[in-house]
């Protein structure tokens, strides 16, 4: 680790082709918004998603189970990743009046446990998208 990636905390900048699917599904995201606008259920902004980033033939997991690790011991405890791109971004999807607090902490768990670096709440239930996108950098 170099000098300033220490004096920011540990982490190294963020690379390029990571930053690079982050917009793109970022744009997925905006064409699904403008397709279907809020009020739908969460299941179909995600299946809306998936199609498009099998459009745009980007690599992505959905439904993912994730495993605890508890006294060393890996547990099945019920967490899923909505959208795991490239095994590089979350996407935690959200059909909700308002993005809570134990939503954000949701998307940091589900970021440390996998290691990624960025994740993204995206909110459909807003009539402009850009104010229902929270973006996390850990």
């Amino acid at each position: 680790m170099d000098q300033a990636a220490s004096q920011r905390g540990g982490f190294e900048p963020i690379p390029a082709e990571t930053e690079e699917l982050a917009a793109r599904l970022i744009e997925a995201a905006f064409r699904v918004h403008r397709g279907t606008g809020p009020g739908l259920l969460e299941s179909v902004y995600q299946a809306c998603m998936c199609y498009e980033l099998d459009q745009e033939k980007l690599p992505y997991e959905h439904e993912v189970d994730l495993p605890v690790e508890y006294h060393g011991v890996r547990l099945r405890a019920g967490l899923r990743l909505d959208i795991w791109a490239g095994r590089q971004v979350i996407l935690e999807l959200k059909a909700v009046d308002k993005v809570l607090p134990i939503h954000k902490a949701q998307l940091l768990t589900y970021m440390k446990l996998t290691g990624c670096r960025i994740g993204f709440i995206i909110n459909f239930n807003v009539p402009r998208l850009k104010d229902g996108i929270v973006r996390m950098v850990r």
